[in-house]
């Protein structure tokens, strides 16, 4: 037996003597974790049809052993760390040999052309995938125009450019599956010169693909189950042909070109279709017309086009679906049927123009986005929300109920920019999973609740620009601001979808397992949870999403009444990436515990009316990007220049009238505060009217005396 992570070096020291079995036909160690070079004496094995040494750690040169072995019939090297460079005229020879597997190679490039050679082999499965295929040329392999029964072939994720040439397909009329996606391939598609009865998996996906996808394509590809033409720049109108695809189950055409409507032997004929990507095109139309038959869909994706109509009729998809995404479209209507959605996890409907009432049920679900639509009135007191919900940018107005917050699941909630007012209501401390709390641009009023620090999970809060007033609860270091979400992970999970497909072909008997039960081609289909969440850092607005997620933290309180002080207590929080209390009316000094917040990047302390010195322990925030403390009452010296400080400009220290140093004009006197001269406002508030009183009533009289004389002189002037 061979132990996990033993080098194959040591095989002979295992008295297992792979080198001395003359007459060895197969060998098989994959899916283990052995390491190290493979021994030279492995060219003795001439006898060997199977190879696998797939899903390990190799590495090194093969080329000397596999050029020997020219009895092989199937060899499987994918997934170790070999290297240099292997070229496969080192196989003309290998007359055998049917199935080959090359993908992830580690650093080692796979060359077909380095040399003029002709195969004495016909393939049944070329696996080419990820392995720098022909770096230099960036050419397809030349070899495959010799090839004539071929099954399967992926060249995909390796950069050959240049068109894909008719012969592929014309001489392979059996070919079941061609993979060729993530590569920079041009020219139109090409399709079989006849009807095609074997081909059901076609990838072409991210290349760059021009023109329409043809009439017939629908009738010379009957029997196609998986078809990605995704991420290219096909344009014109999707054929009535596709109809013909009768047993399509997965589909994506999403960012192209494509435009026109849906045709509907597309939506009334292909019954089977469970994955539907059309994302990123300018398509329009109502693809929800009455009678269409999507019982077997799992994810729906139609966001970014120009469908408009109502949804109604989606209650007639399946039960098993995942994810339906209608975002950034023209689709309209009240919003009533939600209430019946109890089988979708994701369901995103952001930037459309539906409008009306939330109902009271909203769930099961795991992701709601709504956000960016018309929607207005109360919010329901009946509410099932959960997972992430987003319902920004809509109109909804009074209060927040106390049972609108009744879930323990609730992991995003996302309410900002309404018309929301009143208190944050006690049950918010409910919210035990919470991770982002976005109530900002409403008119929320009231203290900032303590009950608030319950939310001890949460890593973004957002009440800006409301009227909050009061002082900021100094138990806010109860909130974990970042920490939980660095190791769990909840934010852009990705779903996955599997399905395994017929058999590509059957290898024969040598195999203890055979090729079409372990290496039949797998369907794979993936989304992430992606949903946008705005929150300002570093003076920027910007909108973030998926995994970013689960290492930003920070809370805005900006644009408030809140008064007192600063809390101590927020120097606490170590996992803390930003800051913002500006535009409020808080008090006293800046705590010198912020030189503790390791993390931070943005501090926005502006417009409030903190007094005092800066303290130059900040110094240690080694990682600000952005700083102010702006149009306070802060005296004393600015931070001294240096590392990060040097970068920030007059505006991070600008009208504080005692202030003085670097980069502010005002400079300090020798004891390190403004001159008294140096201020034009402060020599206007100087007490000039402060004189000896001892010398004031002698000058009084004598002035009073000779005022009193010029008036007579006057007097006596104009008499006469």
């Amino acid at each position: 037996m061979i132990n996990e992570g033993a080098d194959i070096c040591d095989v002979e020291e295992n008295e297992i003597g792979f080198c001395e079995l003359k007459n060895l036909q197969k060998l098989d160690l994959s899916l283990n974790t052995f390491e190290g070079q493979l021994p030279h004496c492995f060219t003795s094995l001439s006898s060997i049809r199977v190879l696998d040494l797939s899903k390990n750690r190799f590495k090194g040169d093969i080329s000397f052993i596999i050029s020997n072995l020219t009895s092989l019939e199937y060899m499987s090297l994918k997934d170790n760390e070999f290297e240099g460079k292997l070229s496969l005229s080192l196989l003309a020879n290998h007359s055998k040999l049917e199935i080959v597997e090359l993908a992830n190679m580690g650093k080692m490039d796979v060359e077909t052309e380095n040399s003029n050679w002709t195969p004495s082999f016909q393939l049944k499965v070329l696996l080419l995938s990820n392995c720098s295929l022909n770096k230099l040329s960036g050419n397809i392999p030349t070899f495959l125009s010799s090839q004539y029964k071929l099954y399967l072939i992926d060249l995909s994720q390796n950069n050959p450019r240049g068109n894909i040439p008719n012969w592929l397909l014309q001489k392979n009329a059996g070919l079941e599956v061609l993979n060729l996606r993530n590569n920079s391939l041009v020219g139109q598609l090409s399709l079989p010169p006849h009807k095609n009865n074997c081909i059901y998996w076609y990838d072409r996906s991210n290349n760059e693909f021009t023109g329409q996808v043809g009439k017939n394509m629908g009738k010379k590809l009957l029997s196609i189950d998986y078809l990605n033409l995704s991420r290219n720049y096909f344009d014109g109108t999707i054929p009535s042909s596709f109809g013909n695809m009768s047993n399509l189950s997965q589909l994506d055409l999403s960012f192209n070109n494509f435009y026109g409507e849906i045709p509907k032997e597309l939506i009334f004929e292909c019954i089977y279709l469970s994955i539907l990507k059309l994302s990123s095109n300018k398509f329009e139309g109502e693809i929800f017309a009455s009678g269409f038959n999507w019982t077997s869909i799992i994810v729906l994706s139609l966001e970014d086009n120009h469908f408009s109509g109502t949804v109604s009729n989606i209650f007639t998809l399946s039960p098993a679906v995942s994810m339906w995404d209608i975002s950034s479209n023209n689709f309209s209507g009240e919003v009533s049927w939600i209430s019946n959605i109890t089988f979708m996890k994701n369901v995103l409907m952001y930037n459309n123009f539906f409008r009306g009432r939330l109902p009271c049920q909203l769930g099961p679900y795991e992701l709601l986005d709504i956000s960016h639509n018309s929607l207005l009135g109360p919010l329901p007191s009946c509410s099932t929300i959960q997972g992430h919900t987003v319902l920004q940018g809509n109109k909804f107005t009074g209060p927040i109920p106390d049972d609108f917050l009744n879930s323990s699941y609730l992991v995003t909630l996302d309410m900002s920019d309404n018309l929301l007012s009143g208190t944050i209501p006690n049950s918010i401390h409910a919210l035990s999973d919470l991770r982002i709390l976005l109530l900002g641009s409403n008119q929320l009023n009231g203290s900032i609740p303590s009950h608030i620090c319950n939310l001890n999970k949460v890593s973004l809060m957002d009440l800006s620009h409301n009227k909050f007033s009061g002082i900021i609860p100094h138990c806010i270091n109860n909130i974990s601001f970042g920490k939980f979400g660095v190791y769990d992970q909840v934010f852009g999970s990705r779903y996955s979808i599997e399905w395994e497909n017929r058999p590509i072909c059957t290898y024969g008997n040598i195999l203890v397992r055979t090729y079409d039960q372990e290496n039949a081609v797998k369907g794979y289909y993936g989304y992430d949870i992606l949903f946008a969440v705005k929150f300002v850092t570093k003076e920027r607005s910007g909108s973030y999403k998926g995994k970013i997620l689960n290492y930003m933290s920070g809370f805005d309180l900006s644009c408030n009444n809140l008064t007192g002080e600063i809390p101590h207590e927020i120097g606490d929080l170590g996992s803390l990436h930003a800051i913002n209390l500006s535009h409020n009316g808080l008090k006293s000094s800046i705590p010198k515990i912020f030189s503790r917040l390791s993390q931070i990047e943005s501090l926005d302390l502006s417009y409030n009316r903190l007094s005092g010195e800066i303290p130059p322990e900040l110094l240690n925030l080694h990682f600000l990007e952005t700083f102010s403390v702006a149009y306070n009452n802060l005296s004393g010296k600015t931070l001294e220049m240096k590392a990060q400080f040097g970068t920030f400009d007059r505006s991070s220290y600008e009208g504080n009238l005692y202030l003085c140093g670097l980069p502010l004009e005002n400079k300090c006197s020798s004891t390190g505060e403004m001159p008294k001269s140096s201020s034009s406002s402060e020599r206007e508030d100087r007490k000039w009217y402060k004189i000896d009183i001892a010398d004031f009533y002698p000058t009084f009289i004598v002035s009073y005396i000779a005022f009193f004389l010029a008036a007579i002189a006057v007097l006596y002037m104009n008499l006469s």
